[in-house]
C-alpha cells in the first residue's frame, strides 16, 4: 500500500515558532561554530588546520507559502563557478568589503541570484555560523518570502532551482549518515537526498541544524 504523505503544517503556526526557537541575532562565537556538513564544532587543532581567519559570508534559507505545506527553496550552482561549482546550495555568498550585517549580505546575494527583493523577504531568525573548506564562515538566516515574487535567475551564478517541502526537512528517516575525510580528521556528516538532487557539505549541514533546531518544537 501507498504510504501517506505527512500532514500538512500551516504555515503561520511554523512562522511562529521558527521566531521562537530560531536565533534572533547571529552567533559569530568560534564555540558556536559548526563545521560545514558536519554536526561538528570545530576543535583548535581543526581551526588551525583550515588557515587564516575564514571570510565572513551568509546565505538566506527561504521558507516558501505553499498548499501541501511549507517548501525550502534550494539553487545548483552554476558549474564554472570557482568555488562549490554544481553543488546545491542557497542563495548567498561573500559579504562585500563595506558589509558587517550577515542578513543585508544574504539579501543582497539573494536579489542578485534569483531575483527576489527585500520586499518580498521576512527574515525569522539565524542558524549557528557554519565554517567551510574554502575559507568562508556563513552565517545562514531563515526567512519566508512572501507570495508574489518573481525568479529571475542569474545563469552566470545558477543553474536551477528547486523546493524541498519542509516536512520532508524535518523527517530524521531522510538524512544518510555519512564519514568523510577532512584535513586529516575523520568527521560524521550527513547526506539527503531529494529525488534526483544529492545535497550535502555545507547545505546538508544548515539543513540538519534546522532540523534539529526546529526538533524541539514538537507536533
Amino acid at each position: 500500500m501507498p504510504v501517506a504523505p505527512p500532514p500538512a503544517v500551516p504555515l503561520t503556526d511554523w512562522r511562529n515558532r521558527m521566531r521562537e526557537y530560531l536565533l534572533t541575532a547571529p552567533d559569530h562565537r568560534p564555540q558556536s561554530w559548526r563545521l560545514g556538513g558536519t554536526l561538528t564544532s570545530p576543535s583548535a587543532a581543526m581551526r588551525a588546520s583550515l588557515g587564516a581567519e575564514p571570510s565572513p559570508a551568509a546565505v538566506l534559507i527561504p521558507v516558501l507559502e505553499r498548499e501541501g505545506g511549507p517548501a525550502i527553496l534550494l539553487t545548483q550552482r552554476a558549474t564554472g563557478l570557482r568555488h562549490h561549482a554544481g553543488q546545491i546550495s542557497f542563495p548567498g555568498g561573500r559579504l562585500e568589503r563595506a558589509e558587517t550585517d550577515p542578513l543585508a549580505a544574504a539579501i543582497r546575494e539573494t536579489t542578485e541570484e534569483i531575483g527576489i527583493t527585500a520586499r518580498f523577504i521576512e527574515p525569522l531568525g539565524f542558524l549557528p555560523d557554519h565554517l567551510v573548506l574554502t575559507g568562508f564562515r556563513i552565517t545562514p538566516v531563515v526567512a519566508y518570502v512572501r507570495p508574489g515574487y518573481t525568479l529571475k535567475v542569474d545563469s552566470a551564478e545558477v543553474a536551477a532551482v528547486f523546493e524541498v517541502p519542509l516536512s520532508f526537512i524535518l523527517d530524521p528517516g531522510n538524512y544518510q549518515h555519512v564519514r568523510r575525510e577532512l584535513r586529516g580528521f575523520t568527521l560524521d556528516a550527513f547526506d539527503l537526498r531529494y529525488g534526483d538532487q544529492l545535497i550535502w557539505g555545507a547545505t546538508a549541514g544548515m539543513l540538519r541544524t534546522l532540523h534539529d533546531t526546529l526538533g524541539a518544537m514538537g507536533s
